[in-house]
């Protein structure tokens, strides 16, 4: 941020809490905080095996899991299984794993296990999805990767990685 959304002023860097935040340059009291997003990411089995999708944004070859932003007065249970369904047609039920910080995206990663069932219909951000064994899987180091890892080897299954 580069001004104040309370007064308009410029901010600047300043020393709160021992952190470098941003802060209005006038009186008005406004602080950045940068606090990290939350986030929903759901590990989606769907027929036996792990549904991974591929934003349209994405190049070729990128697959990861489904996640996406909670909204306004939304549960983040209720969240990611509006996001599966919103992303790839699917329902399901949905138990909570764990949080995971995704440092890179300043984000926090409320992270959920969803079998799902119904038809795959693709939502607009998808171009594509894949279905692997739990076996078959590969995991990525960040984001969401740490928590595929974990939930594979709770299963009993030793994760390959990229």
């Amino acid at each position: 941020m580069k001004f104040c959304p309370q007064c308009g002023s410029e901010l600047n860097d300043g020393l709160i809490d021992q952190q470098i935040r941003r802060v209005c340059t006038v009186e008005c009291g406004f602080v950045h905080w940068n606090n990290p997003t939350p986030v929903v990411a759901a590990i989606i089995e769907y027929q036996d095996q792990v549904l991974l999708a591929r934003n349209a944004n994405w190049p070729e070859g990128w697959f990861a899991l489904v996640t996406g932003f909670l909204e306004q007065g939304e549960t983040p249970e209720d969240a990611v299984l509006r996001e599966v369904e919103e992303e790839v047609g699917l329902r399901g039920d949905a138990q909570f794993l764990g949080n995971y910080a995704f440092f890179e995206q300043n984000q926090l990663l409320i992270t959920y296990h969803v079998r799902a069932f119904g038809d795959i219909v693709l939502g607009d951000e998808i171009a594509e999805v894949k279905l692997q064994p739990a076996e078959e899987v590969k995991v990525w180091s960040m984001g969401t990767g740490p928590a595929l890892r974990d939930w594979l080897v709770a299963r009993g299954v030793e994760p390959q990685s990229f």
